[in-house]
């Protein structure tokens, strides 16, 4: 039977560790319960059309799966990746949780211009038919969350430009990790919805 550790143990063994939760962590799961019923309306939506079209998608639309697929596991992956940053920021390891928020991001970047790829070299457009609306609809709103995730990435390479932390930073890890697994979640959602559901 394993015994918890106490707050001042951990704390000498050179963990960060909050006696409470982050009011910064906070706000980002209760905004991000906002974000959830948002992408939850824009299911809804896909589902209402994909319930009206009898072929998903319509005949004509040329969808990359491999590629598509390649890039979600690149942006999921990146998951994994900021959250062993926000486990080296708790150890008190700041270069090497720099240069994990740095593989982060990039592979963040990669997943966005490949969706830019997408948007570009998709036969179907947002005006060809609904499934191109949807389609346009969701993985653009999507890309500019993953968008926003990156500049959040960035603001944290930019608040550890010192060599020493300050109190909050472990709690703004916290948070920009907690938004980007959302978007990461939310695009496994979509990416079964929009290119593997038929």
């Amino acid at each position: 039977m394993s015994q918890a550790i106490p707050l001042d143990n951990l704390a000498k063994q050179g963990k960060i560790v909050h006696d409470r939760p982050p009011m910064l962590a906070i706000g980002v799961m209760i905004w991000l319960g906002s974000e959830l019923m948002f992408f939850s309306g824009l299911f809804a939506a896909l589902f209402t059309i994909r319930g009206h079209i009898g072929t998903w998608p319509p005949a004509g639309t040329k969808l990359d799966v491999l590629q598509s697929g390649i890039f979600t596991i690149i942006l999921v992956a990146s998951s994994f990746t900021m959250q062993y940053a926000v486990w080296l920021i708790e150890h008190r390891e700041r270069g090497k949780a720099r240069n994990w928020v740095i593989i982060s991001l990039v592979m963040g970047a990669l997943f966005v211009g490949n969706q830019v790829y997408e948007w570009i070299h998709l036969t179907t457009r947002w005006y060809t038919n609904s499934y191109g609306s949807i389609f346009f609809i969701s993985t653009g709103l999507h890309g500019i969350h993953v968008f926003l995730g990156l500049v959040a990435m960035a603001f944290l390479l930019f608040r550890m430009r010192g060599r020493t932390g300050d109190p909050g930073e472990l709690s703004t890890f916290q948070g920009v990790s907690y938004y980007w697994h959302f978007v990461d979640v939310v695009w496994i959602g979509l990416y079964s919805a929009l290119f593997l559901l038929k």
